[in-house]
């Protein structure tokens, strides 16, 4: 009967993306956000971006939405929108104060991530943005469990080039691989840093055993695409504004705009496979 619930509101939402990272810090929020913004850019598509970072929601900062409240009518809990065309829900908007800290154990965690899947009015939904805490933990066996339910196009997991970060990535991707989740491919983050006076590029994080790209040959999975550093994306993100609308031309926004095309030709390839099979 869950099941049947879950399937029931989620059967109006077309694409599923997860967006993964093996440990905290490396911008998967960020890119979360980035890459709702992205795809919200095409005015024909609606994008919704569900945050269950429960311990640590910075989504509303992030699109501009702290201080919301979520709002419940017949249909369910309703969406908090950016734009007319990109709804957000995360537990930041049912705290009462940002500073107040989730201090939850794991069936309580799992209670509202069902809950946010079972009750939120998204209407119909083109590309559902799910946004998980870092590594491979309650939070990631119920949401893979709950979207068991309908479907998962699949995860795209964000990590920094050096060696401490990638250990956890090929965690994630072996978590991945058992609980059946497809892997769409892994973003490099953080890949680099242009100084804007001299051009000159500078490895702040050093790829000590190559980076996400050797990694991803020897894992056999995609690599997206490396984003480099811009200190505008968290001056963007502090303010709640879109970096890719604010620095339309930096290098950091033309890689996110590959990335985001190859998601979404993944997306419309996996889309078109499952038809086939049904």
């Amino acid at each position: 009967a869950e099941a049947a619930e879950l399937r029931a509101r989620l059967r109006a939402v077309r694409h599923t993306v997860l967006v993964l990272s093996g440990k905290g810090g490396v911008g998967k929020s960020t890119f979360s956000a980035l890459l709702a913004h992205g795809l919200a850019a095409d005015e024909s598509k609606q994008v919704a971006l569900l945050d269950i970072d429960i311990c640590g929601p910075s989504i509303p900062k992030m699109m501009g939405l702290e201080g919301e409240q979520v709002h419940q009518s017949g249909s369910g809990w309703s969406p908090v929108y950016v734009e007319e065309n990109l709804g957000v829900m995360s537990v930041g908007f049912l705290l009462s104060s940002p500073d107040d800290a989730v201090i939850w154990r794991g069936p309580k965690k799992n209670g509202l991530i069902k809950q946010f899947l079972r009750d939120v009015d998204w209407g119909e939904v083109d590309y559902l943005i799910v946004d998980t805490p870092p590594g491979t933990s309650d939070e990631h066996l119920s949401i893979v469990q709950y979207l068991s339910a309908s479907h998962i196009d699949g995860a795209v997991i964000v990590t920094t080039p050096q060696e401490v970060s990638l250990q956890d990535v090929r965690k994630e991707i072996n978590f991945c691989r058992k609980v059946k989740l497809p892997i769409i491919g892994v973003v490099e983050n953080m890949s680099g840093f242009v100084c804007p006076k001299c051009k000159n590029e500078s490895q702040i994080f050093p790829p000590t055993t190559g980076g996400a790209e050797k990694m991803c040959q020897n894992l056999n999975v995609s690599l997206l695409g490396k984003v480099p550093l811009d200190p505008q994306i968290g001056r963007s993100c502090d303010r709640g504004q879109s970096f890719l609308a604010e620095a339309p031309e930096s290098p950091a926004t033309l890689s996110y705009r590959n990335i985001i095309q190859r998601i979404q030709e993944y997306c419309e390839q996996h889309h078109f496979q499952e038809e086939k099979i049904m």
